[in-house]
């Protein structure tokens, strides 16, 4: 390290000359990423439930409506005066640039299910065609038909309607959020710094790590479905990150040149001790944010992309951009004070007693510190898992009241079928099957072709809808439910149906609650692999760094517990519909959605490993040079607390400022990462490390021997 930060002051000017200008002109593909994010990335693609959409398509030459109406009639809609209303409704939709067909209630064989409980409303059907952008197709629909049309009242739901809105509104939530977090974060910065110049150097480090990691998701958009949450990850990472790593860089460039050093020695010094950190913690936020790439769904793999790249573009910006400009301005970074702040390093202050109270009686810490967290982690036992669906946006919403109008006035989901594919089974197996389906609980209508070719007139308005009930090898069975699809009873039924048999034949089950079942058992199935990827490697990294066996291990498991207490967290407020008066209203569905908890917690575990090693480069320092464990830890957490400090309020403001999205599952990022990272640099570091550094001793040291000389060989201690 010493011998690149040695290079790098001999080469400053062209090296910070080179990558702004890196920076700069990827801006130009970068800002444009915005039109490219899509807002789902839930399915599993590997799974049953999409090759049935697949087969629906290619082989059915049909599709789910991506966009569904409900049209509140004046009257009974069997009423002959709302046939003009539904033809006029009808006319007006062919029109719009996109639609590619309408069918309805009165377009169908006026079918039962088509309308409403209380015989008052209809369904509309779009379809669009392929070559459009849903989303805008979707917009244009409602914005135009919401609200009254003619006598009518028109609803507008479905698929491309609720991404439309989820877009509008995560952009401007993000501008919105940007506006808080930045101003609080500058001031949060002259406080730290006390002068204006260097309160803005982790400012360009987090805004240089930004605008780079949109030309990569551009780029990676280009061949690949990408999230729109991602650029929020990349946001609240790139500006708490970039802040996190510049702080231990000018503050270290600061103590040296305080300690009489020459700007260039202070620049080299700077690079081989913080620069060390930063280079560890960014590979252990890397590896931690890549496991989500095991993930089958492209919501989580868009966020080790752009978290991967944020993390190391911010590691790049700290190691090349600010050390270069740290060398060309020298003891210009202390001009404009605002605040006399002393820079020269302490051994006494608020945190070494602190950590000298702790370590006086580390038992008694230790066991009220695991009982307070075991009392958040209580609160999971009410946890229930469910997935994203409408209901994600503001309970006032367009979308929102629309689903909730099918909800509550229609019997069941018929935006939203169970679909089910047979290969090898005759007809009068197909019929006793549907018969058998139809039973089932839930199931408010089950029907195939066979079964309609029988009845004669069963159903005919609707199997036209749905295009043929048969095609080569696979014959097509349809059923619809009264649940939610995305929810456990979606996930119930879907197992209950899979049992299902029919001898000798295949059966592949799709439709809404099947996708969300596979996604379920998608994150359930590669679970076990992201753990152990995750632990391996940070006990591996976290090794190479200390040069200890212990301390990886306890980093691990205080990150755990760390994190159970963050789901408890978030259960009492998600689940219970809590704290709505913090951070504004949410619809409270019963549920947390999977991808984005297991998002918080990878994210959440990485960020607390970033700590981890602040506060540990610290405490080695003075292991290094023959202090004991109690003065180790106690001037180690005197010099990094103060940084730790501030890095947490930043990464917590950072991420903080997305409660005010109306997205919950944006609140929920944003409150469950500030909650884990305040708790991590409060609890964590400075009750329980201590506490259990003190009763390890010696032993948080001990490494065998060959795993030593490991270390010295490639642990970038020199």
């Amino acid at each position: 390290m010493k011998r690149y930060g040695t290079l790098l002051v001999r080469r400053r000017k062209m090296a910070l000359v080179a990558f702004v200008a890196l920076i700069a002109v990827s801006a130009i593909w970068g800002l444009q990423v915005f039109g490219l994010l899509k807002a789902g990335g839930y399915d599993n693609p590997n799974s049953d439930s999409t090759k049935v959409t697949k087969l629906l398509e290619t082989q059915f030459n049909s599709q789910v409506p991506e966009v569904v109406l409900v049209a509140d009639m004046p009257s009974y809609v069997d009423n002959p005066s709302n046939s003009a209303i539904a033809s006029d409704l009808t006319s007006a939709l062919q029109k719009v640039q996109g639609v590619k067909s309408v069918s309805s209630y009165f377009t169908l064989g006026h079918t039962p299910s088509l309308r409403s409980t209380d015989g008052k409303a209809a369904y509309f059907f779009v379809k669009l065609n392929d070559n459009v952008t849903q989303s805008s197709v979707g917009k244009a629909i409602a914005d135009k038909f919401t609200g009254n049309f003619e006598s009518a009242k028109v609803y507008v739901a479905g698929f491309a309607a609720i991404s439309a809105d989820i877009n509008g509104q995560i952009s401007k939530d993000l501008t919105f959020a940007e506006s808080i977090a930045i101003p609080l974060t500058v001031v949060l910065m002259f406080f730290v710094f006390g002068s204006l110049v260097s309160a803005g150097l982790p400012i360009l480090v987090a805004g240089l790590s930004i605008v780079g990691s949109f030309s990569a998701v551009w780029l990676y958009a280009q061949f690949n479905d990408t999230s729109v949450f991602s650029v929020n990850l990349i946001t609240g990472m790139g500006l708490g990150l970039g802040i996190d790593y510049a702080l231990l860089i000018v503050n270290r460039f600061r103590e040296e040149r305080a300690r009489g050093e020459s700007v260039e020695d202070s620049v080299v010094k700077t690079i081989g001790s913080a620069g060390r950190t930063v280079l560890f913690s960014g590979l252990t936020v890397s590896i931690v944010l890549a496991s989500m790439a095991f993930f089958p769904q492209y919501f989580l793999r868009s966020f080790a992309l752009g978290g991967v790249v944020v993390v190391m573009l911010a590691v790049a910006a700290a190691l090349v951009a600010l050390p270069a400009l740290l060398a060309i301005i020298g003891d210009g970074v202390n001009k404009l004070h605002l605040a006399r702040q002393a820079v020269k390093p302490m051994e006494s202050g608020i945190w070494a007693a602190t950590a000298r109270f702790v370590m006086k009686r580390p038992i008694a810490v230790t066991l009220v510190t695991l009982l307070a967290l075991g009392g958040l982690m209580s609160l999971m036992g009410s946890v229930q898992f469910g997935q994203v669906d409408d209901r994600i946006l503001p309970p006032s919403n367009r979308s929102v009241i629309a689903n909730n109008v099918i909800r509550t006035r229609f019997s069941g989901r018929e935006g939203s079928p169970v679909e089910i594919m047979v290969q090898g089974a005759s007809d009068q197996q197909i019929i006793d099957f549907t018969t058998s389906l139809s039973q089932q609980k839930h199931i408010v209508r089950a029907q195939s072709m066979a079964g309609i070719a029988q009845d004669g007139q069963l159903d005919r308005g609707y199997a036209q809808m749905f295009a043929s009930y048969a095609h080569g090898d696979y014959q097509r069975i349809q059923a619809i439910s009264d649940v939610e699809p995305r929810s456990p009873q979606g996930l119930t039924l879907t197992d209950a149906i899979r049992k299902l048999q029919i001898s000798g034949a295949k059966i592949l089950v799709g439709g809404s609650a099947a996708i969300y079942t596979d996604s379920q058992q998608g994150i359930e199935h590669e679970l076990p692999t992201v753990l152990l990827w995750i632990v391996i490697w940070t006990l591996v990294l976290m090794f190479l760094f200390t040069g200890s066996v212990i301390l990886p291990i306890k980093a691990v498991l205080l990150n755990m517990a760390s994190l159970a207490a963050t789901i408890g967290f978030l259960t009492w407020v998600f689940i219970g519909g809590n704290l709505k008066w913090l951070i504004g209203d949410f619809y409270v569905t019963g549920t947390i959605d999977t991808s984005s908890l297991v998002l918080v917690l990878i994210v959440a575990f990485g960020l607390s490993m970033d700590y981890e090693l602040f506060l540990l480069s610290r405490i080695k320092e003075q292991h290094d040079i023959g202090l004991g464990t109690t003065e180790s830890v106690a001037i180690g957490l005197q010099r990094s607390g103060r940084i730790i400090t501030a890095a947490a309020l930043v990464l917590a403001v950072s991420f903080f400022a997305f409660v005010t999205s109306g997205v919950s599952i944006m609140k929920m990022l944003g409150l469950g990462i500030a909650f884990a990272i305040l708790l991590d640099a409060t609890v964590i570091r400075a009750l329980l490390v201590p506490a259990l550094m003190r009763l390890f001793g010696k032993l948080n040291w001990w490494a065998p021997k060959w795993l030593k000389w490991v270390y010295h060989k490639v642990g970038l201690d020199h």
